[in-house]
């Protein structure tokens, strides 16, 4: 069925724009029509064929922005709504009006109209695989074969928002750190390529040998003022570097190995990709998923190439016959409290209950990590900033104390 985009009125004569799905224009106009819309102009956005849907999916995520919360909010009312006895078009069709985003109320009808057509949910999710995670596909999936849809919908909208929440307290807490530095580099550049100029040309028509932090400091400033795009040439391209090394699959393992092995932030994206794995593989073998299926879908997800790696080694094992605890252990990245865990998971039968807790220990770790982190930063960065400082007014105020001792 066309999907078509409009401008209209609503009955407080309010400007409104949106999406509708219908046999024709004039379908379209009757149907806003019958919900007190008033259109001003109509055309068709042209659905996505089945044939270039393989196109469309690798290009999604560069054309179709949608955030996170959209989707997690878009899964717990159709949760709501699945589970009140609505049929999953029905439900479909009532959320698309409310949903903000316009790139994302045009995915939602296409995934609709090709539900109706005969397509699974999955099937149509999947389709759009640069917008919704291998995860939440697969989840999906297992939910239709097994019929337990809108509890499949209610867990997935459980681990997105603990993964938003816990994104966003990590968020809050570098946000200070972040800013304050930020303002400190600002403030120090402005310092040494306008005020530090202008206090050594009077420093210069002394005549006289100056101290060395004076010296120090004039030279610093000069290579500022001379070589600033040098500066910034040099930052950019390490950046542009670092990216370009981070695309070969050499360069992403080493730079992940690198990560890793970083005192105190190592530990903490450990702590992250093992919370995630443990979350992720929990949900999935709640709802029917394989072992070794939610082991190949989660090693796509740790964020980490050395962890991917430990996974799929960790998998072929467990396709041997080995427990997921022993296979985990044996590739010494994972930390040991979350071995033994699993481990007593897969001897009491509630492996999948243990990942959860596996995860909710990591994720309470990471945030009182990332907290004590901060607060440990902020007086190091003011204490920097401080001596950084205090070498400028060094360098700036020993010329004028020897100028003091030569007038008297």
């Amino acid at each position: 069925m066309p999907v078509y985009e409009y401008t209209a009125l609503n009955i407080k004569g309010k400007t409104i724009s949106g999406i509708v799905d219908a046999e024709s224009v004039q379908s379209a106009r009757h149907k806003l029509r019958g919900s007190r819309i008033y259109p001003v102009s109509i055309k068709e956005t042209h659905e996505i064929p089945v044939e270039k849907a393989s196109w469309f999916s690798g290009l999604s995520r560069s054309f179709v922005r949608v955030k996170p919360s959209e989707i997690c909010m878009m899964t717990r009312q159709l949760s709501t709504l699945v589970g009140a006895g609505f049929p999953l078009v029905s439900a479909l069709d009532t959320l698309i009006p409310y949903t903000k985003s316009q790139g994302f109320k045009r995915v939602l009808a296409q995934i609709k109209d090709a539900i109706v057509e005969g397509n699974s949910f999955a099937a149509a999710l999947s389709t759009y695989s640069g917008i919704f995670s291998p995860v939440y596909i697969n989840m999906v999936r297992a939910g239709e074969s097994s019929g337990t849809l809108e509890i499949v919908l209610d867990r997935l909208a459980d681990i997105t928002e603990k993964q938003q929440a816990l994104n966003s307290r990590i968020k809050s807490a570098l946000a200070y750190p972040i800013l304050m530095a930020v303002i400190g580099v600002l403030v120090l550049f402005f310092l040494l390529t306008f005020i530090v100029p202008s206090i050594a040309s009077i420093f210069s028509d002394m005549g006289k040998t100056l101290p060395a932090p004076t010296q120090v400091l004039i030279a610093i400033s000069k290579f500022c003022t001379a070589y600033w795009w040098v500066i910034g040439a040099l930052v950019l391209g390490t950046v542009a570097a670092i990216l370009r090394i981070k695309k070969t699959e050499k360069g992403r393992y080493h730079w992940d190995r690198i990560l890793l092995n970083m005192p105190a932030f190592g530990i903490l994206l450990k702590k992250m990709a093992v919370a995630r794995f443990a979350r992720t593989m929990g949900s999935l073998l709640e709802n029917g998923v394989t072992m070794l299926a939610a082991l190949g879908i989660v090693q796509n997800i740790v964020g980490n190439v050395l962890l991917s790696q430990a996974i799929s080694s960790s998998a072929e094992e467990v396709g041997k016959g080995q427990g997921l605890g022993a296979s985990l252990a044996a590739t010494s990245l994972f930390p040991g409290l979350s071995v033994q865990m699993i481990m007593v998971g897969e001897q009491s039968g509630e492996l999948e209950n243990m990942l959860n807790k596996v995860a909710d220990v990591y994720e309470n770790e990471v945030e009182a990590t990332v907290m004590s982190l901060t607060a440990l930063l902020e007086p190091v960065m003011i204490l920097f900033m401080a001596v950084i400082v205090g070498f400028i007014v060094l360098s700036i105020c020993l010329p004028i104390f020897e100028m003091n001792e030569l007038i008297r």
